[in-house]
C-alpha cells in the first residue's frame, strides 16, 4: 500500500466517524430527578424544577391515578410493571398525572436512589433506540415519558417505538419504563386508518401494523370529559389548597360561567379558572 493510498483511507475513516458519531455516554443522572432528551446534542439536559401538580389535587381521575401509581411503585421496587398509554379527552390531566405520580414515587423511594423522569419529545421518537441504549446502563431506574404521542399518515417513526417496547432483539431495558399520553387510543387518526385501509392491497394487514402499536402498552388508561359535579370538585380542591377566600356559591357560579366561555369542562379549564381567580384575589400560586 502506497503512502498516498494510506492517507486517503485515513481521511475516509475520519469522514465516516464524523457522519456516524459514537453513541452518547452512559448518563450519571445524579444532577436532577428529571431530564429532557436532546438528540441533536446527544445529551440529557437536567430539569431543576418540574411543573407538577400535587397528586391529591387531581380530581375525577381517581381510578386512573391508583392504577398508574401502583404500576409505577412496582417498577421503582424492581418488580414487573407495564408500559402505559394514557389516552382520551384533552385537558383531563394525562400528563399532569404522569408527572405527579413520578414526584410521589420518587419521594417514596429517594433513599433507594429514586426514580428519574426522562422526557422525549414526539418529534424525536425516531431516536428512541439511541436513548434506550444510553439509559440501559444508567445507575438509576428511569421513567421515560412522551407527551401527546400520535402519528400521521406516511410516518414511519412508530416502527422505532414498536421495536423498543416489545419486538426488538434487546427489548426494553430492565431499568426503563415507557409512559405516553395521546388524544388517540390507537395513536393514529381515524381518517388516517381509513385511508390506509382504502389504499392498501390487503386492507386488514395495512392497518394492523399501525393499530397494533397501542397493544405494546400493557396498561391502557382512558380519560373522558368530566361532568359538572366533577368540574366543581376540581375547582373547589384548587381553591382550598391555595387559600382563595371565596364562598362556595360564588365559586361555583363563576366556575360555571368560565366553563361556558371555554365551551368545555376539564381539569385544564378548572386550573385556568383558578389561576384567574387567584390573580383577582392577589394570591400567588406556587
Amino acid at each position: 500500500m502506497t503512502q498516498d493510498t494510506a492517507a486517503l483511507l485515513l481521511r475516509l475513516v475520519e469522514a465516516l466517524e464524523r457522519l456516524a458519531p459514537p453513541p452518547p455516554p452512559v448518563p450519571e443522572l445524579a444532577r436532577a430527578d428529571a431530564y429532557v432528551w436532546h438528540p441533536e446534542r446527544g445529551r440529557l439536559a437536567p430539569v431543576t424544577e418540574v411543573a407538577t401538580v400535587p397528586l391529591a389535587l387531581l380530581k375525577g381521575i381517581e381510578r386512573q391515578r391508583d392504577l398508574l401509581l401502583e404500576n409505577t411503585r412496582r417498577f421503582a421496587r424492581g418488580l414487573p410493571a407495564n408500559n402505559a398509554l394514557l389516552w382520551g379527552a384533552r385537558g383531563m390531566g394525562k400528563s399532569s398525572l404522569v408527572k405527579a405520580v413520578h414526584a410521589q414515587v420518587n419521594a417514596e423511594t429517594r433513599e433507594a436512589g429514586g426514580l428519574v423522569l426522562v422526557e422525549i419529545h414526539r418529534e424525536d421518537i425516531r431516536t428512541l433506540p439511541t436513548l434506550m441504549g444510553a439509559l440501559r446502563e444508567a445507575p438509576r431506574r428511569c421513567l421515560l415519558f412522551c407527551d401527546d404521542l400520535s402519528f400521521d399518515p406516511g410516518e414511519t417513526d412508530y416502527k422505532s417505538l414498536k421495536a423498543v417496547l416489545e419486538g426488538g432483539v434487546e427489548g426494553r431495558p430492565a431499568n426503563v419504563l415507557f409512559y405516553a399520553t395521546s388524544n388517540r387510543r390507537h395513536l393514529l387518526a381515524r381518517e388516517a386508518i381509513e385511508n390506509e385501509r382504502a389504499a392498501a392491497f390487503n386492507p386488514g394487514d395495512a392497518v394492523e401494523e399501525k393499530v397494533s402499536l397501542s397493544d405494546r402498552f400493557g396498561l391502557w388508561l382512558g380519560f373522558h370529559h368530566c361532568d359538572q359535579p366533577t368540574y366543581f370538585a376540581m375547582v373547589e380542591a384548587y381553591a382550598q389548597a391555595f387559600g382563595i377566600p371565596v364562598d362556595a356559591e360564588t365559586l361555583r357560579r363563576e366556575a360555571a360561567e368560565w366553563s361556558v366561555t371555554r365551551g368545555s369542562r376539564s381539569g385544564r379549564v378548572a386550573w385556568q379558572f383558578v389561576q384567574d381567580l387567584a390573580g383577582r384575589h392577589g394570591i400567588p400560586i406556587p
